[in-house]
């Protein structure tokens, strides 16, 4: 995972500076995370066709957002904007590490392996369960400058990329949990209904 995304972080890092924002969490966010319940974030986000200066201030705000979260991956569809848009940021505590922006991303391979990790959302703030998710993945997405891009990734980052990406077809991660009780517990020791889980199998 490290090489990986160092790798791209390096090849991109001087497009990337173009929507770069400083880390440091607001107190007033420019966009509001919708919360598991909201019918914003089961609604499939649309591919964008223009690559423009809305969408890099689009990347700024989310970033901005997800950093006074404190969370290190959003999709645009979490705050309301149905658009296949996500940004990462795996290093939260490095200024100058740029973060990832993925327009119109797609998973053109995965690996043949799996692992179970812990995932948590910003849109069920508190809940964490386990997910299998392939540990490998092959993403082809568009950058913040509209540039073809290219991305092996592995560990957290390939991790990242699915979780978010579920979330430009209404997929939450919960959907995947298979641990019934454990779902269930967590579900409900953070206020969440059981009935806005939509179960992938």
């Amino acid at each position: 995972m490290a090489r990986s995304f160092a790798q791209m972080a390096r090849t991109a890092e001087q497009g990337n500076r173009t929507v770069q924002v400083p880390k440091e969490p607001l107190e007033h966010p420019p966009l509001a995370i919708h919360r598991l319940g909201s019918k914003e974030l089961r609604a499939p986000a649309r591919r964008i066709s223009r690559v423009d200066d809305g969408i890099r201030d689009l990347a700024r705000d989310m970033l901005r957002s997800m950093y006074a979260a404190r969370g290190i991956g959003l999709a645009a569809p979490q705050v309301g904007v149905h658009k296949q848009l996500l940004v990462i940021d795996l290093d939260l505590d490095e200024p100058a590490t740029p973060p990832l922006v993925l327009i119109n991303p797609e998973i053109t391979a995965s690996g043949a392996s799996f692992n179970t990790y812990e995932e948590g959302c910003l849109s069920i703030p508190g809940v964490y369960l386990n997910v299998v998710r392939p540990s490998v993945v092959e993403v082809s997405f568009r950058d913040e400058q509209g540039r073809p891009r290219r991305l092996k990734a592995d560990g957290l980052m390939a991790r990242c990329i699915q979780h978010e990406m579920d979330h430009l077809n209404g997929v939450l991660f919960v959907d995947r949990v298979t641990d019934e009780l454990s779902l269930n517990e967590g579900l409900q020791q953070h206020g969440f209904e059981r009935s806005d889980v939509h179960p992938v199998r």
